[in-house]
């Protein structure tokens, strides 16, 4: 059984996914998200089925009982991993291997593993890694056979040459020196990805002076379809869970040469494992930052409502409770989804409906944007010198222009502006500027 625990990756093997319920409680359609997502990993699915449970069994969650008609169905199929759509503790994937025979993954086991498959970036990689060792510490089950164990005797033999002096005496077991060399390199990928996250804070930090908006949403809901929709940024895009781990950012043009900065962030999912939250802190920093957050939904999905709750949980869970956010209902020249569409609408009456790929819906959706730019409309009068080009531009380029009178080398012109930006003109006109309503 130690072996099969030495491969964490599902490539091409034939799974069975389990999903337990409460007794009473009514069945749902969770296997449909742990059957994507086990396809994603590269499994292929060959039986799922839920079990509803009275309580959960410390020592093999669903019982024995049921344990061995899992056994049964897996000997059936001929299964090599079983799934379970929930968290299992280190000794209940033990024993539930044993009595089944082949390996055993839980939830956040398989998402850890679609994203090690997912990183192509060195960021994203010592992410993932962070996130699968900080996963796999409390869970250490002699998984690293090449190392020997250190015996107190010493000398000559290879355990004395990997202790040296002063090991000797009871000796140390396998599994400290497992703890200890993980211990060491989380230490190390913290360190490291420490780095690399004051450098992506100065960066974010560096754009105080752009309009930030940052696209979130449930995986593979269209964010980064979206992204080349409104930027031609050439993000890459893939019908498949997880097809984009890293942040990237562009320079998008709403309107009159206003330019604003638009990234795209890591997907989100249904209990997402807090080791890839808490490892993907630089990359979520663009959404906790943001000025503006489009929350893209997909309404192919039938559990688009969960969906939502479930970003926004993780939102909540990164701080961003405060930033405006605007629902994107993305995928809506799926007709067959009109009943969902129109559901979506009532709950969020300020949602609007896209279709990135198609292109239906982006000119709403930038005068939405628009609109959360400027803020509300405020009349503004301003005196300025005729050399003041600076002041002139902004106004023209930002406002609509009311009136503007010239006199003894000065222009008075009063225009109506969105109350967003009368910070940054009062930096070109601080003691020139009158507001008049």
């Amino acid at each position: 059984m130690e072996k099969m625990r030495q491969t964490l990756r599902v490539r091409k093997e034939r799974a069975v996914l389990i999903c337990t319920i409460p007794k009473g409680a009514a069945r749902h359609d969770d296997l449909i998200e742990l059957k994507a997502l086990a396809e994603s990993a590269g499994a292929v699915v060959v039986d799922k089925f839920q079990q509803k449970i009275s309580s959960i069994n410390p020592a093999t969650y669903i019982g024995k009982g049921k344990a061995q008609m899992l056994a049964e169905r897996v000997k059936r199929y001929k299964a090599e991993v079983v799934i379970f759509d929930n968290d299992l503790s280190p000794g209940q994937i033990r024993e539930l291997e044993k009595l089944v025979g082949v390996k055993v993954l839980d939830r956040s086991e398989l998402i850890l593993d679609i994203f090690a498959s997912r990183a192509k970036t060195h960021q994203a990689k010592l992410q993932v890694e962070l996130a699968q060792l900080e996963y796999t510490y409390p869970r250490l089950t002699r998984m690293w056979l090449h190392l020997d164990t250190v015996a107190g005797a010493g000398g000559a033999t290879a355990a004395g040459v990997v202790g040296g002096i002063g090991t000797r005496g009871p000796g140390e077991k396998q599994l400290e020196i497992d703890r200890r060399l993980v211990n060491k390199r989380i230490t190390e990928l913290k360190r490291e990805l420490a780095l690399i996250d004051k450098r992506k804070l100065r960066e974010i930090k560096g754009r105080k002076g752009l309009f930030k908006i940052c696209l979130v949403g449930y995986t593979n809901a269209g964010k980064s379809t979206l992204m080349n929709a409104l930027t031609d940024a050439g993000v890459h895009v893939e019908d498949r869970l997880f097809a984009t781990l890293d942040t990237r950012t562009r320079r998008f043009r709403i309107e009159g040469g206003i330019e604003v900065l638009l990234s795209d962030t890591v997907g989100f999912v249904r209990n997402l494992p807090h080791q890839l939250i808490a490892s993907f802190k630089a990359t979520l920093e663009e959404a906790v930052n943001a000025d503006l957050l489009l929350h893209v939904v997909d309404v192919s999905s039938c559990e688009a409502p969960e969906q939502i709750e479930s970003v926004n949980n993780v939102l909540r869970e990164i701080g961003c409770t405060e930033t405006p956010i605007l629902i994107l209902i993305n995928k809506t020249d799926i007709l067959s989804k009109r009943d969902i569409i129109d559901m979506l609408v009532t709950l969020y009456p300020e949602a609007i409906s896209i279709s990135a790929k198609a292109g239906i819906g982006l000119e709403k959706l930038h005068e939405a944007i628009l609109r959360m730019y400027r803020g509300a409309d405020v009349l503004v009068r301003v005196r300025t010198q005729q050399h003041n080009g600076k002041v002139q531009s902004f106004l023209r380029s930002h406002a609509t222009i009311l009136g503007e009178h010239y006199l003894d080398g000065f222009v008075v012109i009063e225009a109506k502006l969105g109350e967003n930006q009368i910070a940054e003109l009062r930096r070109y006109a601080p003691d020139a500027l009158e507001l008049l309503c």
